[in-house]
């Protein structure tokens, strides 16, 4: 029987209670995730550069910027992970960050609002991987795997509570302060170095990211942990299209929640008044889908959810174009949910198909900069697009693009290219890293597991659920 989501029957809930240390890991986990990504200037900083004199040209062109920044940056930042520890890494995100968000209240013009994003790509690239990787080799350490998706999606779910609490503050707030925004948010990335000092350092050479350990303290161990990472997504085809896969779903979600979301309001007749109110009703939408990802059915596999999601964005994009303004909050809020639901899973499938021994924090680096350079050239096309006047032919083009994609990812798929690739033998054995899915619901590998081509998922003899 074909393995469905782990999350519709009694597998929802995880077996067996965390250990003391995995549960400091999972809070730490959730205080540093809502606090390192509580940028209180997200709702206004497109009406706040406009008021410091920028043009679209010049906002959007600091967009672009930032993606083929932040591409670069998770070159280097992937590799520092895996060799001095996700945990080391984090911390000098947060500085970094803390720094990043006093930038604008020194210098609000344009260089600094260019330096700004600079040192924010900087300040994420340190953590992208590395707070993923930790947490899953942390919990994995102590023997709590099945606890990983769920402290995943909880821990997005808190993080964007605290941006509803928040982000209707912050008009308010500009009126007493005008640098308030900013200040905050240094506040906030000042809290999440806290939590990241009092992690656990995690036990052994092994029990980090993989590509630490072994070897590779020596003169060249960087390009050695390059050339691994490269070697795995070439011998892993189920890793390379799982990554692919996810393109959609991150460059929409940025695009549209970032980047196009007060353009959007204020083409539908919708004041920058009420903008905080209706990111905050998006991230609610957002918050509850993540926390609860067991609603979606166990009918189709996690490969067919992401799918379906990320079709469900382009269908809300397309249908913004169409409607009223509140047809275009409802849509948007929509468009949140969707979000919700397909981060955490889409998360999970990637770590479960990085190989065991591979340097997990510089693949999962890989995947960060194939996700920033698409949406590099989405963010140079949308300011184009704004700059025409043609808003609506942005969003039904990007619907369009998604499903041309999300096709040939289903071509692929169901071609069997990935049976052949997967480097399984014909008794089952593993030769060259995991094949489709084998350790995607179980979170580990299982030698005696069938792979089905068309959906990329093994099934396994023993009828488990994970």
């Amino acid at each position: 029987m074909r393995p469905r989501l782990p999350w519709s029957s009694a597998a929802a809930q995880p077996g067996a209670a965390p250990t003391e240390t995995a549960r400091r890991v999972i809070r730490l986990t959730y205080g540093f995730q809502l606090l390192f990504n509580l940028l209180w200037w997200m709702p206004v900083f497109y009406a706040y550069q406009k008021a410091a004199g920028l043009s679209d040209g010049q906002i959007f062109g600091i967009q672009s910027i930032y993606y083929v920044a932040f591409c670069l940056f998770e070159i280097p930042t992937g590799l520092i992970a895996d060799r001095i520890g996700t945990r080391n890494c984090l911390r000098a995100g947060a500085v970094v960050m803390t720094a990043a968000n006093l930038v604008p209240v020194v210098n609000p013009s344009y260089a600094g609002f260019l330096v700004h994003f600079l040192a924010i790509a900087a300040g994420r690239s340190l953590t992208s991987g590395a707070a993923s990787a930790y947490l899953y080799d942390g919990l994995r350490a102590e023997k709590c795997d099945e606890h990983y998706l769920r402290t995943e999606g909880t821990a997005r779910a808190l993080g964007l509570a605290a941006k509803v609490l928040c982000w209707p503050l912050v008009g308010p707030l500009m009126t007493l302060a005008h640098t308030a925004p900013y200040v905050l948010s240094a506040a906030s990335a000042a809290g999440s170095l806290a939590c990241a000092v009092a992690l656990p350092r995690l036990a052994g050479p092994a029990k980090s990211s993989a590509g630490s350990a072994g070897g590779g303290r020596r003169g060249g161990a960087f390009l050695r942990d390059a050339g691994s990472a490269l070697r795995c997504v070439a011998a892993s085809p189920w890793l390379a299209l799982v990554m692919v896969q996810g393109v959609a779903v991150f460059t929409l979600s940025r695009i549209c929640q970032v980047n196009l979301f007060q353009p959007i309001l204020l083409d539908h007749g919708i004041g920058e008044s009420s903008h905080g109110g209706v990111l905050a009703a998006m991230t609610v939408a957002e918050a509850v889908a993540s926390a609860r990802p067991q609603w979606l059915s166990g009918r189709l596999t996690p490969v067919a959810w992401v799918s379906v999601l990320s079709l469900a964005l382009a269908g809300t994009l397309a249908g913004i174009a169409l409607g009223g303004p509140w047809v275009v909050i409802a849509l948007l809020c929509l468009f949140a949910a969707a979000t919700g639901f397909a981060y955490p899973i889409q998360r999970k499938l990637v770590n479960d198909a990085v190989p065991a021994h591979a340097p997990r924090a510089t693949l999962l680096s890989v995947e960060s900069i194939v996700d920033r350079a698409v949406c590099a050239l989405a963010a140079v096309a949308a300011g184009a697009y704004l700059s025409a006047g043609r808003l609506d032919d942005l969003l039904w083009h990007s619907a369009l693009a998604t499903a041309v994609l999300l096709g040939v990812f289903q071509l692929v798929l169901r071609s069997g290219v990935m049976a052949r690739g997967s480097g399984r033998t014909g008794t089952g054995g593993v030769t060259a890293g995991p094949a489709p899915g084998e350790a995607a619901v179980a979170g580990a590998a299982d030698p005696s597991a069938r792979v089905d081509a068309a959906s990329g998922y093994a099934d396994r003899p023993t009828g488990e659920g994970r």
